[in-house]
């Protein structure tokens, strides 16, 4: 008798020895499937890791401030240009800073403007995240059933975007994981052995999670323990967390960086991160980004792509075994943070990645118990939400092309058509849950190659590659150190691919900053150009060298640059 067969969780789940004896194999061992999930992860995320351009406005922002520091020196204090950057601490800058030197060690040319670079820690820490999701599922499933959980989350839409991008999330989700894995196993009794290891991953994860992003990964397990107390007025677990000493452990991990940049900047980081930022992402839609109470709840359905329709399969199960002890936890995780990240009114996609893990972890308790069966009408018909939304993305991507005049790559036309035939596999309703979850990480590698591959490649002759051409157009010259000024066009991708002080003026400053000297090169918008003509007037030796068009990838806006020169700067 095969291993799955005897396995009654499967046996009650309905699965065939037959159909799940490969997921069998795959999981015959932990280093078996840790492996096969990183070679997934890395299936997942490596499309357009490599090429796809810096994307505004985070993204650069985050690389700009961590080229700085190798630029300065300076690694406390975190500056975009001449500005303060104090809304995030140090934590993913020094990861950044760490890339992109052991890349210039390795001989990669022009290390600092490698957007790839400063990608290494996201990409590294989502794959940490997905073998986290199998070793924090191990404490609720079968080996087969967290290798599935931690699958689903490799899969969903918001870890591979965030696993491209050099920000914060991908590293915070990896930190909630191991707070929570090890968290889990102490609210579930699983503490066998030596009774520190646990809190030290609880809280070495918290202390990193702080030097990350601030309060957003302790906040997950501290909502989570508040909702199992109110439940059971009873915490039994905090004496095995080792509250005291931990607390200290993760104060001492981030007080010494806290204490050097409260001295640098004589306590406006304080102000700056918690008044500024954090408190005015509570009190109202911060930069642009407000949005309504559910609309985490509507996004879901896209960004938990393909999770989301097993998701709802399992909310009725998820309900009805509130009382079990396992499902409770998971509850506790997900619903008090949701709620709040519902309340408050500055919303980003990103903000409920760290709770897609547990959303996988109820739904394969659910397959184990046999809680997803497709016995109505609306069951069947929520698992065609994946061929929908692949043919909608499809659709998506290729009006995108068309629009951007970034033509389809022969990529968009051999995998699109794979990734929606896995995505119709996925909702036929004859097959088991664990084909299910195989054809729909299938569909989602198509649809990485579809769209970061197919479409957003990231070279110079898109039109939504406005930066990149601009940066070349930069590098063009007689000059050892051609000046630069920019009007009408503030991106900071643009900061990140040319140099740290590239001025961003009007027109009327970028006529006069072309005056000031040789070997200068202006980018002025066409809604610029003419203040910036009646300023310079008939200035000697300045000239039209080029004109740059495009789709800025902000707001898709129409954006036509003329490239001014000044004689001598460039030949």
């Amino acid at each position: 008798m095969t291993a799955v067969a005897s396995n009654p969780a499967f046996a009650q789940a309905g699965i065939l020895p037959g159909q799940s004896r490969l997921l069998a194999s795959a999981t015959a061992t932990h280093l078996r499937a840790s492996l096969l999930l990183v070679i997934a992860a890395l299936c997942l995320f490596l499309p357009g890791f490599f090429t796809l351009q810096p994307m505004d406005r985070d993204e650069p922002r985050f690389a700009q401030a961590t080229k700085q520091m190798l630029e300065t020196g300076d690694f406390v204090a975190i500056r975009f240009q001449k500005e303060a950057r104090n809304k995030k601490p140090v934590g993913i800058y020094w990861l950044q800073a760490a890339s992109v030197t052991l890349g210039e060690k390795l001989g990669v040319e022009d290390a600092r403007r490698k957007i790839w670079l400063y990608r290494l820690p996201s990409l590294l820490a989502a794959i940490g995240a997905v073998l986290l999701a199998y070793w924090t599922a191990l404490a609720f499933v079968s080996r087969s059933g967290a290798f599935l959980a931690a699958l689903l989350l490799a899969s969903t839409v918001l870890i591979g975007v965030e696993a491209r991008l050099a920000k914060t999330d991908a590293t915070v989700l990896a930190t909630v994981l191991a707070a929570m894995g090890a968290f889990a196993r102490i609210f579930l009794g699983q503490t066998t052995g030596n009774p520190w290891r646990l809190p030290a991953i609880f809280w070495t994860a918290i202390g990193i999670g702080l030097l990350v992003k601030g309060p957003i990964t302790p906040m997950i397990p501290l909502l989570a323990g508040v909702a199992l107390y109110a439940r059971d007025r009873a915490a039994p677990w905090l004496r095995p967390l080792k509250v005291g000493p931990g607390l200290l452990w993760a104060l001492l991990i981030v007080l010494p960086w806290f204490v050097m940049i409260m001295v640098v900047t004589k306590g406006a980081f304080l102000a700056d991160s918690v008044g500024a930022d954090m408190l005015g992402k509570v009190g109202s839609g911060q930069e642009a980004h407000g949005a309504p109470p559910l609309t985490y709840f509507a996004a879901f359905w896209g960004t938990a792509w393909p999770m989301a329709p097993l998701a709802a399969l399992a909310a009725p199960f998820v309900w009805m075994s509130r009382k079990d002890a396992r499902v409770l936890f998971l509850i506790c995780w997900v619903v008090p943070a949701w709620l709040l990240f519902e309340i408050v009114p500055t919303k980003l996609p990103h903000y409920v990645l760290p709770l897609y893990p547990a959303i996988a972890i109820l739904v394969v308790i659910g397959i184990e118990r046999g809680a997803l069966g497709l016995d109505t009408r609306w069951r069947r018909a929520v698992l065609w939400l994946v061929p929908a939304l692949m043919g909608a993305a499809l659709a998506a991507v290729l009006g995108y092309a068309i629009w951007a005049k970034a033509a389809p790559s022969w990529v968009y036309f051999l995998f699109g058509p794979v990734g929606l035939f896995a995505a119709v596999y996925f909702a036929l309703p004859r097959y088991d849950h664990v084909r299910r979850i195989a054809a729909g990480a299938i569909a989602a590698v198509c649809l990485s190659l579809v769209a970061y591959l197919g479409v957003l490649r990231g070279d110079t002759g898109t039109d939504i590659a406005i930066s990149p051409r601009m940066a070349a157009q930069a590098r063009v010259g007689g000059c050892a150190d051609t000046a630069l000024a920019s009007s009408g066009y503030y991106e900071p991708s643009l900061v990140f691919l040319t140099r740290t002080d590239i001025a961003m003026l009007d027109g009327k400053r970028a006529a006069a900053f072309m005056q000031d000297g040789p070997c200068r090169l202006a980018f002025v918008e066409a809604r610029q150009e003419a203040a910036f003509k009646t300023a310079l007037g008939d200035t000697p030796g300045v000239r039209l060298r080029e004109r740059i068009t495009g789709m800025n990838i902000n707001g898709g806006r129409k954006l036509d640059f003329g490239v001014w020169v000044r004689a001598g700067g460039t030949p």
